[in-house]
């Protein structure tokens, strides 16, 4: 099942990934609920629900997908976190070198072919999208373990993590949070369909030309011990978005008037646009590799 949002906030299931039929009419009283609160009821039902909605795609018209306009599958999750450095993309990294480590992405998810913003920052040197498996929270819940941490997994996204490289900072509110930098979609396609998440080929292009492509089999800490590490520290709510890292192989620069493409084997594609302000920005840019021996990443403690 794939589950998107369309025109005016309403919500949609998509079998084949042409067509989608309107479900919004399952939630109660969708319009003083708010898209928010909609989408996150339809997502906390949809285990107990699975029978109600089935019959209502197949007994319900069927909208071709490129007659609507694609929304971000979630219109302001209450969390979005982002995995730091969590695959094996360097010689000789190994899953104990790379220690768990989030950040916060700002909750205004940027849809299909919404613009990217990249505002004028003058110590930065380069702009970077990196692809990345996105997964959507079913449900919520506090110390979560790792034995159950699957079960409130609803699905999984395509997820670009917008990034700024270059400047000396103590947070990473410059380098990764702003507005428009969580493009994703086209939509949330369920656990079931999807599978074992460890084998996904992820696929990324600027203009036409391949950048990323990898595949999540390199993932270092996969997704029980990201939720169960995360939920020692916050509440995971039902349609909190948490994505899992990129392999930097093929990063390279993005600028204003760029193309941008994701698409992940089994979970679609979605293109976005830019919109830069300021001198573009070509620099290189690569995650620093760690010492020999060294277990955990470069300034980071284990915890």
């Amino acid at each position: 099942m794939k589950v998107l949002r369309f025109n005016d906030d309403r919500i949609g299931i998509s079998k084949d990934g042409n067509t989608l039929v309107d479900v919004s009419d399952t939630i109660t009283h969708r319009a003083e609920k708010g898209p928010n609160r909609a989408m996150e009821e339809f997502i906390e039902r949809l285990g107990s629900t699975r029978g109600e909605i089935d019959q209502a795609v197949a007994q319900g018209k069927s909208l071709p997908l490129s007659s609507v306009k694609l929304l971000a599958p979630i219109p302001r999750p209450s969390k979005v976190l982002a995995a730091f450095v969590n695959y094996l993309d360097r010689i000789g990294a190994e899953p104990g070198m790379v220690p768990i480590e989030f950040f916060y992405k700002c909750p205004e998810l940027l849809g299909p072919e919404g613009t990217i913003i990249i505002p004028d920052i003058p110590p930065v040197t380069v702009f970077q999208p990196e692809a990345e498996l996105g997964f959507v929270m079913g449900k919520g819940g506090k110390d979560i373990s790792e034995s159950t941490a699957m079960d409130y997994v609803l699905g999984y996204m395509p997820f670009i993590d917008v990034s700024s490289r270059g400047m000396v900072r103590r947070t990473q509110f410059l380098g990764k949070g702003l507005d428009t930098w969580g493009p994703c979609g086209p939509w949330i396609t369920t656990a079931d369909e999807v599978g074992d998440p460890y084998t996904l080929q992820v696929k990324s292009w600027v203009n036409g030309k391949p950048r990323q492509d990898y595949n999540t089999r390199e993932m270092a800490q996969k997704i029980p011990a990201l939720i169960a590490w995360v939920t020692r520290f916050v509440t995971l709510n039902p349609g909190d978005v948490i994505t899992t890292g990129t392999f930097h192989e093929g990063l390279g620069p993005l600028n204003d008037g760029d193309i941008v493409e994701i698409e992940i084997e089994k979970l679609g594609r979605a293109k976005f646009f830019t919109k830069g302000y300021g001198e573009r920005k070509e620099g290189n840019w690569a995650p620093p590799i760690p010492k020999p021996g060294q277990k955990t990443g470069p300034g980071m403690s284990k915890v």
